[in-house]
């Protein structure tokens, strides 16, 4: 695996990431709060069938925050210019939360391959916006605080228990690296509080019926933080599915990860049709 930080190439701007595998480029986004390492135990796996890329999104782990403000289109345009700088045009994408939000504007944008889009964010109602909200803050300012102990936590299932609840349903079964996502993401991000405004509280989604690769929404059912958003794009994406993860939470990466698996292979196979009608 290669691990790069931001900038890491003369005359290109990247975002931290890091790269494993052969095969269709895979990009996967983590959401508000965490890193790229949100995906540390997924991500040998997926490179099992893909060229997988992992990024910090900007102002998250080693990526610098260099716009503002920080809205959906904003983030995403620091993510098409990092595929641009790689030579990628189009990406199959897995995505979670704001970064579920962000794969789906990129398929917008006709960049995305194909999408598994898990609890996106966007399509909340004003209730629900601020329950994310006073969640978000909450989880930003108690690991802010208490930084320092993030690390001794991480080492211990039920300290992985006490930094991943409300994350994920059995946070106790995440790895230390995903545990400690929450120490790049909700305690040290940049701008967080800029982006928790202009990125997931006031964002309005736009030109869905400009996404024209195959998308695949799923979102755990106890997830406490998503709410009943994810449903909602399915009358908005064209062709879209969506499927209830049993007992998984907001982050379900350890919670449902062979389904998670299953999805993008799944939804990966359904593009190359789409991609032959194109062609």
């Amino acid at each position: 695996m290669v691990r790069q930080g931001a900038d890491a190439a003369e005359g290109m701007t990247l975002l931290a990431s890091d790269r494993a595998g052969h095969g269709e480029p895979l990009l996967l986004l983590h959401g508000i709060g965490s890193t790229r390492d949100d995906f540390s135990a997924l991500l040998p796996r997926l490179a099992e069938d893909f060229d997988v890329l992992s990024v910090d999104l900007p102002g998250h782990g080693e990526s610098p925050l260099r716009t503002w403000p920080p809205t959906v289109a904003a983030l995403t345009d620091a993510v098409e210019a990092d595929l641009d700088a790689r030579g990628l045009e189009r990406v199959h994408i897995l995505g979670n939360s704001l970064g579920a939000r962000i794969a789906i504007e990129l398929a917008a944008r006709h960049r995305a391959r194909s999408v598994v889009a898990i609890s996106p964010s966007g399509l909340g109602l004003p209730g629900e916006r601020l329950h994310q909200g006073l969640l978000m803050a909450t989880s930003r300012n108690l690991m802010h605080t208490f930084r320092s102990t993030i690390a001794p936590l991480a080492t211990s299932p039920l300290g992985r228990a006490v930094l991943l609840a409300g994350m994920r349903a059995r946070p106790w079964e995440a790895s230390e690296a995903e545990a400690l996502a929450m120490r790049g993401g909700f305690a040290d991000a940049t701008g967080f509080w800029s982006m928790l405004w202009w990125a997931i509280l006031q964002d309005v989604p736009a030109n869905l019926h400009r996404v024209d690769c195959p998308v695949t929404l799923t979102q755990g059912s106890a997830d406490v933080v998503g709410a009943g958003q994810t449903p909602r794009y399915l009358a908005l994406i064209p062709g879209s599915r969506f499927l209830l993860l049993p007992g998984a939470g907001h982050a379900p990466q350890s919670d449902s990860a062979s389904t998670i698996l299953a999805l993008v292979r799944q939804t990966a196979e359904r593009a190359h049709p789409v991609a032959a009608l194109q062609h």
